[in-house]
């Protein structure tokens, strides 16, 4: 979940990109249904909020520098990911 103005946003799509790591946006300025999903899941109202979907669950990340989010986007293997919502 991003907005357009977002330094970490911007850095978060970056380290995607850079990475070659697909992933879906949702602009949550844009769309007020999307932000209250957004603070559903993470209980916070700041962006960017990354979720990475597991087949059998869901991991939410409030920071892209979270070690946790880097050591799992810097695995080479990443067949067991779903997918990526940024």
């Amino acid at each position: 979940y991003t907005t357009p103005t977002c330094t970490f946003c911007k850095m978060a799509k970056g380290f995607f990109k850079d990475n070659d790591v697909e992933f879906s946006e949702v602009d949550v300025a844009a769309d007020q249904n999307k932000a209250k999903e957004m603070v559903d899941k993470s209980g916070q109202m700041g962006v960017p909020v990354i979720i990475v979907e597991h087949i059998s669950a869901s991991y939410v990340f409030l920071q892209i520098v979270s070690s946790n989010v880097v050591k799992i986007l810097s695995m080479r293997d990443l067949s067991w990911i779903r997918s990526y919502k940024v």
